[in-house]
């Protein structure tokens, strides 16, 4: 058998992205991951791909706008490629001004972006009846739109991303011996964080427990809605996601319960136009944290011929076109341009 010029272990978002980044540069990929695409945290259900406020401009808020505008044309080939959908659709978002100072700070942003997001994108402050039904309350009679924005459905994502990568040679297998002298990518979310941690001695890294639901209503092509902490996000295919939490202690990483009722209450409260739409679905899942809170990636601390990308936390699958090209620059070419604040050693 041939042996793979790249190993990536974790079929996540992170690991599936830098996967395909690799086979379109032509390297034979070979992915692993027990439990398949998308097993993890990465096969959820919200799938908001928000920015950060456009001021205090740092490295990991461009990266992440460089993400995002990549997004559109990283999902539309890996959709080409696979002949799946991914969900994806920049659509923007709607959220509530709660008064006069939040009114100042929202303007004050919004000559932030028209610096910052070079004209590729908006922030500004509309009024609220001019977004319809589809809106948070807004005590302020405002809402901020902001046109950076987008949504995909994650485990539709993971999986056509997985098809992606064979449909360019590569495989995706459940276990795989090292392929010696090879590169290989740990990927491996929340477990690989909390080994690393037991490896070095410090704490680099933990999981964050997340729940959200899924409702039976068909918003298709409707922005996202951003409301007392909770992402209200329509998909494509006529459901409404909402979450999530975050939780630091947790006895079953996989069960929901009354916090999830209680992100359901808010939301409805939040956006009347929720009303009845039944619950057809419950998940929750660990996300990967890092503790620098950016992604964590390049070399491995202790491992030659290792490399790790992992730490998306809640922006995985939008930092995830941009931490690919900077992996694949890394794993085969050996050019680092990994920014500062997202290197392993920021965190060690």
């Amino acid at each position: 058998m041939t042996q793979p010029d790249v190993t990536i272990r974790g079929a996540g978002i992170f690991g599936l992205a830098i996967a395909h980044a690799c086979a379109r540069r032509g390297a034979r990929v070979r992915v692993v991951d027990p439990g398949g695409p998308g097993a993890g945290a990465s096969g959820g259900i919200v799938g908001a791909l928000a920015p950060h406020t456009p001021e205090n401009w740092n490295e990991k808020k461009a990266f992440q706008f460089d993400s995002l505008i990549m997004a559109g044309s990283f999902w539309d080939e890996v959709e080409h490629r696979s002949g799946r959908p991914s969900g994806y659709g920049r659509l923007g978002r709607l959220q509530p001004v709660d008064g006069d100072r939040a009114l100042a700070l929202a303007d004050e942003r919004a000559q932030g972006a028209a610096r910052l997001w070079q004209g590729l994108a908006c922030w500004q402050v509309i009024a609220a009846d001019d977004a319809g039904d589809w809106a948070p309350l807004s005590p302020s009679g405002r809402l901020i739109r902001d046109t950076l924005s987008a949504r995909l459905h994650p485990a539709q994502a993971c999986a056509a991303l997985a098809a992606a990568v064979t449909a360019q040679g590569g495989s995706i297998v459940p276990d795989a011996e090292p392929a010696t002298g090879r590169p290989e990518v740990w990927a491996t979310g929340h477990a690989g964080l909390l080994a690393l941690s037991a490896e070095t001695g410090r704490p680099v890294g933990t999981g964050v427990k997340g729940q959200a639901a899924l409702l039976r209503l068909d918003r298709r092509g409707a922005p996202q809605l951003f409301a007392g902490g909770l992402h209200v996000v329509p998909h494509s295919d006529g459901t409404v996601a909402i979450g999530s939490t975050s939780e630091r202690d947790y006895d079953d990483p996989a069960a929901t319960d009354g916090q999830l009722d209680d992100v359901l209450a808010r939301a409805r409260a939040a956006v009347p136009a929720l009303g009845g739409a039944p619950v057809i679905g419950r998940w929750a899942g660990v996300r990967p944290r890092a503790r620098s809170r950016a992604p964590m990636l390049g070399p491995h601390p202790t491992r030659a011929g290792v490399f790790i990308a992992n730490g998306g936390f809640k922006i995985g699958f939008g930092m995830a076109p941009k931490v690919a090209e900077v992996m694949a620059d890394l794993v085969l070419d050996g050019r680092d341009v990994i920014p500062a604040g997202f290197r392993v050693e920021d965190n060690l």
